[in-house]
């Protein structure tokens, strides 16, 4: 068992029972006090629990945390999120599509300290069409979260459709990220529904600054229906990305930014 899926038993355990303590984990999840209570610390830094002497509680958390949190152990979508999360600064609305490197990011946004204060007010406005992303943001006060209209894609739970659009094209964000399932070398962008890529593209354009969010294994590949075109929209990789291909994609007039592991950047065009 990885650390990830002890993490979603712990925080599942947790949002029935309200508290968990160190020594009944170790006989569940059958590893050392020391995994458990790096867990749990780790855990804490998320702002997902509060740390007691023997375990763990929501303390004064006001909400329940959701059954199953997910929580991506991927790298790569990791440092590309990490990336993102430091281009948003208080007082920003910012739109999401869905998909699983944004919503890592929401999740990053989320537990943010330096967009938390005492006055309760929020510090940060996200707008977004992913229940997903609704999800994972409802239970953090200081994220106003706006979700748009529209019918539900059963495979994805993103809201799509003439709702989704009408709402979406009344909005103007700072930032915006979107996710896509395919990169092309001359820039197209690419997911697997029609409805999708219309919704994401309007996202990217109600933004003052957009990105395409992607691990480097998008990169080169296609999917069913091309985002119609945004101008200026740029794309945040990681360093697994073939450089091959970041190359053709600044040669054709894409702003490419380069995240790896450590944070740091690649030169970006």
């Amino acid at each position: 068992m990885n650390r990830s899926e002890r993490s979603n038993i712990i925080l599942a355990t947790l949002a029935r029972e309200g508290s968990v303590d160190v020594e009944r984990l170790v006989e569940e999840l059958s590893v050392s006090p020391a995994t458990v209570r790096r867990d749990l610390d780790g855990l804490a830094e998320r702002q997902l629990l509060v740390r007691t002497h023997g375990g763990a509680t929501r303390g004064s958390l006001a909400y329940d945390l959701p059954e199953r949190y997910r929580l991506d152990d991927d790298g790569a979508k990791r440092a590309i999120a990490s990336l993102a999360s430091s281009l948003v600064s208080r007082g920003m609305v910012v739109g999401l599509s869905g998909g699983s490197t944004t919503d890592m990011l929401a999740q990053m946004l989320g537990m943010r300290a330096d967009l938390r204060d005492d006055t309760g007010r929020a510090a940060l406005t996200v707008v977004t069409n992913s229940v997903n992303i609704a999800s994972t943001l409802a239970v953090r006060p200081h994220i106003k979260v706006v979700v748009s209209g529209g019918v539900m894609h059963p495979h994805s739970y993103e809201l799509v459709g003439p709702f989704a659009e009408a709402t979406l094209g009344q909005l103007t964000c700072d930032l915006s990220f979107i996710g896509v399932n395919g990169i092309s070398e001359e820039g197209v962008f690419s997911v697997d529904e029609e409805s999708e890529a219309v919704v994401n593209a309007l996202i990217a354009r109600r933004a003052r600054r957009a990105y395409v969010v992607a691990d480097g294994g998008k990169l080169g590949a296609s999917a069913f229906a091309a985002l119609p075109a945004v101008p200026g929209l740029g794309l945040i990789t990681d360093d697994g990305a073939p450089a091959g291909m970041v190359s053709a994609l600044r040669e054709a007039g894409t702003e490419v930014t380069v995240a790896v592991a450590a944070g740091a950047l690649h030169a970006t065009a």
